[in-house]
C-alpha cells in the first residue's frame, strides 16, 4: 500500500478528492444562487432575507476556501472553472428569483443535496481513516441541517 505524507492509503484518498471536488462544484453553484438571491430578492421579506442571503453566502463562500484548502491537503487539484462546477454540480441553478418563499426553498433544496454529499464524503472519509475531512464533513453537516430546520420553520 503506497501512502500519502499524510500516511493514508493514496488510492482512497484520490477518490476522496475526487467526491471533495464535487462537493466544491455543488458549493460554488450554491454560492453564486446565494448572490443572485440576495442580489434580487423582493417584497415584505427584503430586508430580513437580504441580510441572511448574505450570512448564507459568506458562509458557503468559507466553506469553499475549506473543501479546496482540504484537496490541497489530501494531495489532489482543486476543480476551479465554472465548467467544471456546471458539468459536476446537482444543486439546482437558481435564476432570477425575487419570490421570498421561491428563494428559501432552493436554499433547503440545495442545503438537502449538499447535506447528502457530505454523508458519502463522511463514509468515504471513515473508510480511508481520513479524520480531518470527517470532522470538517461532521461539522459542516450538523451545521446545514440547523439551518435547514430554520428555514422550513420560516416557510411554515
Amino acid at each position: 500500500m503506497t501512502t500519502t505524507v499524510l500516511g493514508l492509503d493514496r488510492g482512497k484518498v484520490q477518490g476522496l478528492t475526487t467526491s471533495l471536488n464535487e462537493l466544491l462544484a455543488n458549493f460554488q453553484v450554491y454560492y453564486q444562487n446565494l448572490r443572485g438571491l440576495h442580489w434580487n430578492i423582493k417584497g415584505k421579506s427584503f430586508f430580513e432575507l437580504h441580510v441572511k442571503f448574505e450570512e448564507l453566502y459568506t458562509d458557503s463562500q468559507e466553506k469553499i476556501d475549506m473543501i479546496a484548502e482540504r484537496i490541497l491537503t489530501l494531495e489532489g487539484t482543486p476543480l476551479h472553472t465554472f465548467k467544471d462546477y456546471t458539468d459536476l454540480a446537482k444543486v439546482p441553478v437558481g435564476k432570477n428569483i425575487s419570490n421570498d418563499t421561491e428563494a428559501v426553498n432552493l436554499i433547503v433544496t440545495s442545503l438537502t443535496k449538499l447535506i447528502e454529499i457530505e454523508r458519502d464524503i463522511l463514509n468515504e472519509s471513515d473508510q480511508a481513516d481520513d479524520e480531518g475531512t470527517n470532522a470538517m464533513m461532521s461539522d459542516f453537516v450538523s451545521e446545514q441541517e440547523k439551518t435547514v430546520w430554520m428555514l422550513k420553520a420560516w416557510l411554515s
